[in-house]
Protein backbone atom coordinates (compact mmCIF):
# COMPACT_ATOMS: atom_id res chain seq x y z
CA UNK A 1 0.00 0.00 0.00
CA UNK A 2 0.99 3.58 -0.67
CA UNK A 3 0.92 6.71 1.12
CA UNK A 4 -0.45 9.55 -1.48
CA UNK A 5 -0.60 13.29 -1.37
CA UNK A 6 -3.02 14.77 -3.97
CA UNK A 7 -2.42 18.25 -3.89
CA UNK A 8 -4.17 20.93 -5.22
CA UNK A 9 -3.75 24.60 -5.57
CA UNK A 10 -6.89 26.77 -6.95
CA UNK A 11 -9.42 28.72 -4.98
CA UNK A 12 -12.06 27.94 -7.74
CA UNK A 13 -14.96 25.63 -7.51
CA UNK A 14 -14.21 22.46 -9.59
CA UNK A 15 -16.81 23.41 -12.17
CA UNK A 16 -15.35 26.69 -12.84
CA UNK A 17 -11.71 25.22 -12.88
CA UNK A 18 -9.86 23.56 -15.41
CA UNK A 19 -7.71 22.24 -13.48
CA UNK A 20 -9.35 20.82 -10.81
CA UNK A 21 -11.90 18.73 -13.62
CA UNK A 22 -8.46 17.26 -15.07
CA UNK A 23 -7.02 16.58 -11.26
CA UNK A 24 -10.22 15.05 -10.09
CA UNK A 25 -10.42 12.84 -13.03
CA UNK A 26 -7.03 11.79 -12.29
CA UNK A 27 -7.45 10.97 -9.12
CA UNK A 28 -11.03 9.08 -9.58
CA UNK A 29 -8.74 6.81 -12.35
CA UNK A 30 -6.34 6.13 -9.52
CA UNK A 31 -8.72 5.40 -6.76
CA UNK A 32 -10.09 2.55 -9.36
CA UNK A 33 -6.76 0.87 -10.03
CA UNK A 34 -5.00 1.50 -7.26
CA UNK A 35 -7.81 0.19 -4.62
CA UNK A 36 -5.53 -0.34 -1.60
CA UNK A 37 -3.46 2.92 -1.68
CA UNK A 38 -4.26 5.75 0.85
CA UNK A 39 -5.03 8.61 -0.63
CA UNK A 40 -4.85 12.27 1.41
CA UNK A 41 -6.50 15.25 -0.51
CA UNK A 42 -5.17 18.63 0.68
CA UNK A 43 -6.82 21.81 -1.37
CA UNK A 44 -3.82 24.25 -0.19
CA UNK A 45 -6.61 27.19 -0.47
CA UNK A 46 -8.76 25.35 2.17
CA UNK A 47 -5.85 24.29 4.64
CA UNK A 48 -4.56 26.68 7.24
CA UNK A 49 -0.58 26.71 7.76
CA UNK A 50 2.16 29.66 8.56
CA UNK A 51 4.01 31.00 5.88
CA UNK A 52 7.99 31.13 6.77
CA UNK A 53 7.87 34.25 8.52
CA UNK A 54 10.41 36.23 11.07
CA UNK A 55 9.18 34.14 14.01
CA UNK A 56 9.91 30.80 11.99
CA UNK A 57 13.08 32.27 10.88
CA UNK A 58 14.67 33.81 13.82
CA UNK A 59 13.31 29.92 15.68
CA UNK A 60 15.50 28.44 12.89
CA UNK A 61 18.30 30.69 13.67
CA UNK A 62 18.42 30.03 17.19
CA UNK A 63 17.82 26.50 17.07
CA UNK A 64 21.34 26.90 14.39
CA UNK A 65 23.28 28.87 15.19
CA UNK A 66 22.65 29.72 18.83
CA UNK A 67 22.20 25.97 20.12
CA UNK A 68 19.43 26.69 21.14
CA UNK A 69 16.72 23.63 21.77
CA UNK A 70 13.17 23.63 20.53
CA UNK A 71 11.62 23.95 24.25
CA UNK A 72 13.88 27.44 24.74
CA UNK A 73 11.93 29.17 21.96
CA UNK A 74 9.05 31.23 22.85
CA UNK A 75 5.73 30.29 22.34
CA UNK A 76 4.77 31.58 19.10
CA UNK A 77 8.50 30.35 17.51
CA UNK A 78 7.09 27.25 18.69
CA UNK A 79 3.74 27.11 17.48
CA UNK A 80 4.50 28.04 14.00
CA UNK A 81 7.62 25.37 13.86
CA UNK A 82 5.33 22.95 14.72
CA UNK A 83 2.65 23.93 12.13
CA UNK A 84 5.01 23.73 9.51
CA UNK A 85 6.65 20.54 10.57
CA UNK A 86 3.04 18.95 10.39
CA UNK A 87 3.75 19.39 6.48
CA UNK A 88 7.25 18.62 6.68
CA UNK A 89 6.60 15.24 8.33
CA UNK A 90 3.45 14.63 5.62
CA UNK A 91 5.36 14.99 3.08
CA UNK A 92 8.12 12.50 4.23
CA UNK A 93 5.76 10.01 5.18
CA UNK A 94 4.76 10.04 1.90
CA UNK A 95 5.76 7.41 -1.43
CA UNK A 96 3.85 9.26 -3.91
CA UNK A 97 2.52 12.97 -4.84
CA UNK A 98 -0.05 14.09 -7.33
CA UNK A 99 0.22 18.30 -8.15
CA UNK A 100 -2.17 19.89 -9.46
CA UNK A 101 -2.34 23.74 -10.11
CA UNK A 102 -2.44 26.39 -12.96
CA UNK A 103 -0.05 28.43 -13.81
CA UNK A 104 -0.51 32.31 -12.72
CA UNK A 105 1.52 34.79 -13.96
CA UNK A 106 4.06 32.19 -15.40
CA UNK A 107 4.95 30.71 -12.22
CA UNK A 108 3.01 28.57 -9.39
CA UNK A 109 0.23 30.23 -6.92
CA UNK A 110 1.39 31.63 -3.94
CA UNK A 111 -0.16 29.37 -1.59
CA UNK A 112 1.65 26.49 -3.51
CA UNK A 113 5.09 28.21 -3.10
CA UNK A 114 4.07 28.42 0.88
CA UNK A 115 3.66 24.87 0.77
CA UNK A 116 6.69 24.07 -0.92
CA UNK A 117 8.72 25.87 1.96
CA UNK A 118 7.40 24.07 4.29
CA UNK A 119 9.18 20.95 3.40
CA UNK A 120 11.94 22.14 1.47
CA UNK A 121 13.83 22.10 5.19
CA UNK A 122 17.87 22.21 5.18
CA UNK A 123 18.45 19.49 7.95
CA UNK A 124 14.66 17.31 7.41
CA UNK A 125 14.38 16.76 3.65
CA UNK A 126 17.83 17.55 2.37
CA UNK A 127 20.96 18.39 3.37
CA UNK A 128 24.00 20.29 1.80
CA UNK A 129 27.58 18.42 0.76
CA UNK A 130 31.08 19.89 -0.64
CA UNK A 131 28.85 18.65 -4.17
CA UNK A 132 25.76 20.42 -3.67
CA UNK A 133 22.49 19.31 -1.80
CA UNK A 134 21.71 15.91 -1.35
CA UNK A 135 17.90 14.91 -0.90
CA UNK A 136 16.42 12.51 1.53
CA UNK A 137 13.35 11.42 0.19
CA UNK A 138 14.61 9.15 -2.88
CA UNK A 139 13.02 6.45 -4.37
CA UNK A 140 9.60 8.44 -4.06
CA UNK A 141 7.90 9.52 -7.36
CA UNK A 142 5.57 12.70 -8.28
CA UNK A 143 3.37 14.01 -11.36
CA UNK A 144 2.47 17.22 -11.69
CA UNK A 145 -0.36 18.54 -13.79
CA UNK A 146 0.40 22.07 -14.67
CA UNK A 147 -3.11 23.98 -16.84
CA UNK A 148 -2.58 26.99 -18.85
CA UNK A 149 -4.45 28.88 -21.19
CA UNK A 150 -1.88 29.37 -22.94
CA UNK A 151 1.50 27.10 -24.90
CA UNK A 152 4.49 27.06 -22.43
CA UNK A 153 5.32 23.48 -22.98
CA UNK A 154 7.31 24.14 -25.91
CA UNK A 155 7.81 26.88 -28.64
CA UNK A 156 8.36 30.64 -28.21
CA UNK A 157 6.86 31.04 -25.07
CA UNK A 158 8.92 27.68 -23.26
CA UNK A 159 11.40 29.87 -21.53
CA UNK A 160 8.49 31.72 -19.27
CA UNK A 161 7.60 28.58 -17.99
CA UNK A 162 8.56 29.16 -13.99
CA UNK A 163 5.92 26.97 -12.58
CA UNK A 164 6.81 23.20 -13.51
CA UNK A 165 10.54 23.71 -13.90
CA UNK A 166 10.71 25.10 -10.36
CA UNK A 167 8.34 22.64 -8.52
CA UNK A 168 10.62 19.67 -10.31
CA UNK A 169 13.59 21.38 -9.37
CA UNK A 170 12.59 21.62 -5.54
CA UNK A 171 11.42 18.01 -5.62
CA UNK A 172 14.92 16.57 -6.89
CA UNK A 173 16.76 18.64 -4.35
CA UNK A 174 14.95 16.57 -1.73
CA UNK A 175 15.42 13.40 -3.43
CA UNK A 176 12.22 13.11 -5.77
CA UNK A 177 13.97 12.70 -8.99
CA UNK A 178 10.76 10.77 -10.64
CA UNK A 179 8.77 13.94 -11.62
CA UNK A 180 6.33 13.07 -14.25
CA UNK A 181 4.33 16.64 -15.85
CA UNK A 182 0.88 16.75 -17.94
CA UNK A 183 0.28 19.34 -19.21
CA UNK A 184 -3.14 20.85 -20.23
CA UNK A 185 -2.74 23.87 -22.17
CA UNK A 186 -3.86 25.70 -24.72
CA UNK A 187 -7.53 25.81 -24.23
CA UNK A 188 -7.57 29.95 -23.75
CA UNK A 189 -5.08 30.61 -26.67
CA UNK A 190 -7.48 28.72 -29.27
CA UNK A 191 -11.13 29.37 -27.69
CA UNK A 192 -12.79 27.04 -30.65
CA UNK A 193 -10.81 23.88 -29.47
CA UNK A 194 -10.89 24.40 -25.94
CA UNK A 195 -13.47 21.95 -25.05
CA UNK A 196 -10.99 19.30 -26.78
CA UNK A 197 -8.46 20.58 -25.33
CA UNK A 198 -9.83 19.67 -21.94
CA UNK A 199 -11.53 16.60 -22.86
CA UNK A 200 -7.78 15.33 -24.23
CA UNK A 201 -6.37 16.88 -21.02
CA UNK A 202 -9.05 14.37 -18.92
CA UNK A 203 -8.40 11.45 -21.36
CA UNK A 204 -4.73 11.96 -20.67
CA UNK A 205 -5.37 12.82 -17.16
CA UNK A 206 -6.89 9.15 -16.81
CA UNK A 207 -3.89 6.93 -18.13
CA UNK A 208 -1.32 8.66 -16.31
CA UNK A 209 -3.30 7.96 -13.37
CA UNK A 210 -3.62 4.42 -14.35
CA UNK A 211 0.02 4.07 -14.48
CA UNK A 212 1.38 6.23 -11.84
Amino acid sequence: MAKVLYITANPKPVENSVSHRVGQAFLQAYRNSHTNDDIREINLYEEDFPIIDYDVLNGWGKMRKDGISFSELNEIEQQKINALNTFTEMIANADKYVFVSPMWNWGIPPRLKAFIDSFVVVGKTFHYTENGPVGHLQGKKAIHVQVSGGIYSQGPFAKMDHSHPYLKQVLNIVGIDDVEVLYVEGHDFDRDKADDIIRKGILDAEKHAMAF
